[in-house]
């Protein structure tokens, strides 16, 4: 049996997404054998920043209005600097995150993606990590920042950057495998 068989995993993106960010985690959770959705604001295609130039289009399998965290295990945040900054502009995003966690449900963010953590308050009095640039604004929010390639908080997994991606998956897995999180309220 797979290592995530019967787990179903939705990765949150729009427009401007790193990359790697995307579609490493979407293999390889994939590889592990669970079922995982793209999910995005809009239908269709979204795509993706490569390093220096805009990248590859991504199909988009439901819309934020298609899901509920209720139907998921966990729900995995791709970084880059337009993705996570767009969707902190959308309430219907921030809603969906804030119910993964509200329901104990693994929250994984790499990159700037955290970003959308100290939007939903899930960032306040946690161990996190996220790329170099956006460490004041996470500290400024409340997180206890490591500079580390993965941690883990009661379910909450963070990265710095596309090299950290081996780390970050191989952590998403570990704690989809332990079940729910107990969380303090913030």
């Amino acid at each position: 049996m797979s290592a995530l068989s019967g787990k179903t995993i939705l990765i949150l993106s729009t427009n401007g997404f790193e990359q790697s960010e995307l579609e490493m985690p979407h293999a390889k959770l994939k590889e592990a054998g669970a079922t995982v959705h793209i999910v995005s604001p809009e239908a269709g295609e979204i795509t993706g920043w490569d390093q220096k130039d805009w990248g590859r289009a991504v199909k988009v399998d439901k819309t934020i209005d298609e899901v509920s965290a209720d139907a998921y295990d966990a729900i995995v945040l791709p970084g880059g600097q337009m993705n996570p900054d767009t969707l902190r502009g959308s309430p219907k995003a921030l809603a969906l995150i804030e119910a993964f966690f509200k329901q104990g449900k693994v929250v994984a963010a790499v990159c700037h993606a955290p970003w959308l953590l100290i939007d939903t308050g899930i960032a306040k009095g946690r161990r996190l990590t996220s790329y170099g640039t956006i460490k004041q604004d996470m500290i400024n929010a409340g997180a206890l920042w490591e500079d580390s390639e993965v941690v883990a908080d009661k379910g909450v997994v963070t990265s710095r950057k596309p090299d950290d991606l081996p780390a970050f998956v191989a952590k998403i897995i570990e704690e989809i495998n332990e079940g729910r999180h107990e969380r303090m309220a913030a």
